[in-house]
């Protein structure tokens, strides 16, 4: 008996850009999250720490930055050429933090003490504003882009909004959380200590958000509310806010008990996951909310067919080596050995 199999590229397109923006937020998040916490670690030796907690792995976490952006630029065109110059001012300040952000980690290390000074800044300042141009570029997709046939018709500013600056905001609270549990996870004595008050303060400041913002989205338009709310959606949304109370107990309760290291780091990481799926309910299926959907704006089959082959050949591989260069420098962060 034959059997029909239908396999959707389009959709399977916007769960592989989905899957590799998740991936950077959860990999790059911690990244930025430390140059956020940076202010909170004045000494020399703990910043040293910190560097070097991530200085094996740091370069890797934005190759999955690259895979979101081109690859809605190859598969979903449209919404590229849309969301380009809708968002043009977020994307240009974060590109430029990314880079005094790396320079300043390499050439921290090379400099004199007044001149380390001046780079530490710079670490701090491309952190906190790459973070901050993420959630105002989310937040200005979720708030919507005005579209005019095929194009952007909106101005130059429309991106900024209260609703963009909260979730700007949060997706820096929400980085400085993932960088405190992951230096909880890889410290060790009182910078530890001094990480896992952080998560305190910053997981705190995190859930504050996600209400927040969850509060505030189902009112940015009709389809948001009927997401939410209306029946049978609410049977698929439900589970959302469910799952963020139980992850939001189990954090806390295991940043109470001082023998979890990596429990406060995987929880942190199941948070954000949650909160992405939310996110993920509240746009399906479109790819610019509420104008235009992926499959108004997917490249030609042949083309997504042609790219999803590589994809399926190379991502294995990128996984692959991220995840070994992760088991190599896995443990704590000796001071004076190393990595052990």
């Amino acid at each position: 008996m034959d059997l029909a199999i239908s396999f959707d590229l389009t959709v399977a397109w916007a769960i592989l850009l989905a899957t590799g923006i998740f991936i950077y937020v959860v990999l790059d998040g911690f990244d930025l999250g430390l140059g956020i916490l940076y202010p909170f670690f004045p000494k020399k030796a703990d910043r040293d720490l910190l560097m070097n907690s991530v200085a094996p792995v740091w370069d890797g976490n934005e190759t999955w930055l690259v895979l979101g952006g081109g690859g809605l630029f190859a598969a979903f065109p449209l919404a590229y050429a849309i969301l380009m110059p809708a968002l043009y001012p977020p994307i240009i300040a974060m590109l430029l933090a990314l880079v005094f952000r790396g320079v300043a980690f390499e050439f921290r290390w090379r400099s004199s003490e007044r001149r380390r000074i001046v780079w530490d800044g710079a670490f701090i300042g491309g952190s906190t504003v790459a973070a901050f141009s993420q959630g105002v570029i989310l937040g200005a997709i979720l708030q919507g882009v005005q579209v005019e046939g095929r194009a952007y018709a909106g101005g130059w500013l429309d991106w900024l909004s209260p609703f963009s600056v909260v979730t700007g905001a949060a997706v820096v609270t929400g980085y400085a959380l993932l960088g405190a549990t992951w230096l909880n996870m890889k410290l060790s004595g009182e910078p530890q200590e001094k990480a896992r008050r952080l998560a305190w303060g910053f997981g705190l400041g995190t859930v504050a958000f996600i209400v927040i913002v969850s509060l505030f989205t189902p009112y940015l338009g009709t389809a948001y509310w009927e997401r939410w709310f209306a029946w049978p959606a609410l049977l698929f949304a439900a589970p959302v806010p469910i799952l963020v109370v139980v992850l939001t107990v189990a954090l806390f309760r295991s940043l109470m008990l001082h023998n979890r290291d990596v429990a406060p780091f995987l929880i942190a990481l199941a948070l954000f996951f949650i909160t992405f799926v939310g996110l993920g309910i509240s746009m399906w299926p479109y790819v610019i909310p509420t104008s235009v959907t992926i499959y108004q704006a997917a490249a030609p089959y042949k083309s997504q067919l042609f790219m999803f082959v590589g994809a399926i050949v190379l991502l294995p591989i990128i996984l692959g080596y991220t995840a070994y260069s992760y088991w190599v420098f896995r443990g704590k962060v000796d001071p004076d050995k190393g990595y052990h």
